[in-house]
């Protein structure tokens, strides 16, 4: 009431009257100048702002990384996915399936040639809260009456057999994701495993302070505001 604000820069000066205005900062996911921001508040006395911008360790960047360990031996294909998130590994146990070709009963019953085949729905095996594995294709060492594995990783409908196909849809399922692909490498020269590494820079969506201006404080990204 009757002050008057200089504008000392334009852009972090925009942060401060959108805290005045709603007691929210709404800041870019990729907003690194916290430092000048403080200083900025500091100048205008908004001692809740300069609490919460205090609060460092909170405010940066959370990097969640994932690594897909691949490995294709003749008409296998073997996948373990480790993630630093528990939640990502859960959300790829939620969407991957595999389908595993078993003869049907009435094929045993009645010997009938070809052989009636159905699919057994199976879950990825989890290691640990931390990693998934599952694998497609067919062992060729085994007799006619073990059949394929299949693997699906939803909303894609498709059930596929071959591990490059399978690869590269839990890819595109990771960048879908948010997730960039940061490193390829090969683990052994010998298997030949590969590794692939990707990476999601992820902020805090909601930072509360104990301290408010006549209402909550709250800092949100805008990619949150963005999803109400």
């Amino acid at each position: 009431g009757g002050q008057i604000f200089v504008d000392r820069d334009g852009v972090l000066f925009s942060f401060i009257l959108d805290f005045l205005r709603t007691h929210q900062l709404l800041l870019p996911t990729d907003f690194s100048d916290h430092l000048r921001l403080q200083r900025e508040a500091l100048f205008y006395e908004l001692d809740p702002l300069v609490d919460l911008l205090n609060q460092e360790h909170l405010l940066q960047p959370r990097p969640a990384l994932v690594e897909v360990h691949f490995l294709s031996r003749n008409t296998q294909a073997f996948f373990r996915v480790f993630g630093s998130c528990s939640k990502t590994i859960e959300m790829l146990t939620g969407r991957i399936t595999m389908f595993i070709e078993q003869p049907s009963a009435l094929t045993w019953s009645s010997k009938s040639f070809p052989p009636q085949m159905t699919l057994l729905p199976l879950p990825p095996q989890r290691p640990s809260y931390h990693d998934l594995v599952f694998q497609c294709g067919s062992d060729s060492t085994t007799d006619n009456q073990t059949g394929v594995r299949y693997v699906s990783i939803k909303p894609d409908n498709r059930k596929l057999a071959n591990g490059t196909n399978v690869l590269g849809l839990l890819i595109d399922t990771l960048l879908m994701e948010g997730f960039h692909l940061v490193s390829t490498r090969t683990l052994s020269s010998e298997d030949k495993s590969e590794c692939y590494s990707f990476e999601r820079i992820k902020r805090p969506e909601a930072l509360t302070m104990n301290k408010t201006l006549k209402s909550e404080t709250t800092i949100i990204s805008e990619q949150s505001q963005k999803k109400k």
